[in-house]
């Protein structure tokens, strides 16, 4: 693993999107992976999914909502953060640039894993673009982030992957290519166990969208990603490789793909 920065049991890997159950939905059984291999794993949500409820107060939803990312990063061994926006709020303006700058830089990743840049929803592309933009920022000793106790600058840009759409699908329905497939087909039965842990979502999606398929939707998804490199289950990314961060391909080197 030539391109490892560190040793394996010190590689941080961070994955942040906008909602609780956006990461186990795309990325879970990775982050299994990774902590089998030894990685130190953190989890953050933009929001605690304050809007998810028609029977709930905004902040009752989002007790809840916090209690089961919890749980569900708890079964992949991983701290869990939200960063207290809110649905359908996360906008792209200084102040989110300072807060989501300041937590790459207190989390020191040397790799994440984000939103895609294009996704079904504003609050997921908002925060592609805050975390891309974060991951820059970090590095510049000269960026302040206006907190009363700063973290020093990240030493490094980390590498940067954006997880799969949902249903891999852009604005108008065509499918978004993809850089590799990662094999989750050993982690995917407690992948699924962490997407469990959401059970509120899946009583909002019931009520809000008429969808009572929360977890075959998964299941679905993972197959169909599997299907394409022959395995059972699989998760798709797509790297970041802009000026200057690192183009090798890190996540692909650790876990043999």
């Amino acid at each position: 693993m030539g391109n490892t920065p560190v040793p394996v049991s010190e590689l941080r890997v961070l994955a942040i999107h906008a909602h609780p159950d956006d990461i186990e939905f795309q990325c879970a059984g990775t982050l299994l992976r990774l902590r089998k291999l030894g990685c130190q794993i953190s989890v953050a949500t933009m929001t605690p999914g304050d809007g998810g409820s028609a029977e709930h107060s905004a902040e009752e939803i989002a007790a809840i909502r916090r209690l089961e990312a919890k749980a569900a990063a708890d079964i992949l061994g991983a701290e869990y953060t939200c960063l207290e926006f809110r649905d359908l709020s996360i906008c792209f303006d200084n102040d989110s640039r300072h807060r989501v700058t300041e937590f790459v830089r207190r989390k020191q990743p040397h790799l994440i894993l984000t939103a895609p840049p294009v996704d079904y929803m504003h609050d997921h592309e908002i925060t592609s673009a805050l975390v891309r933009d974060a991951c820059f920022n970090a590095s510049v000793p000269n960026y302040k982030t206006c907190q009363w106790d700063p973290a020093p600058p990240t030493v490094r840009i980390p590498w940067l992957y954006y997880v799969d759409a949902v249903e891999g699908m852009d604005h108008f329905g065509n499918r978004q290519s993809v850089d590799f497939i990662v094999d989750v087909t050993n982690e995917f039965a407690e992948k699924h166990r962490a997407v469990a842990c959401h059970a509120s979502q899946r009583e909002w999606l019931r009520r809000q969208h008429g969808i009572d398929e929360y977890m075959d939707a998964s299941e679905r998804w993972s197959r169909q990603r599997g299907h394409e490199i022959g395995v059972t289950h699989g998760e798709a990314f797509r790297q970041y490789k802009g000026h200057p961060h690192p183009s090798s391909n890190l996540l692909g080197e650790l876990l043999g793909v």
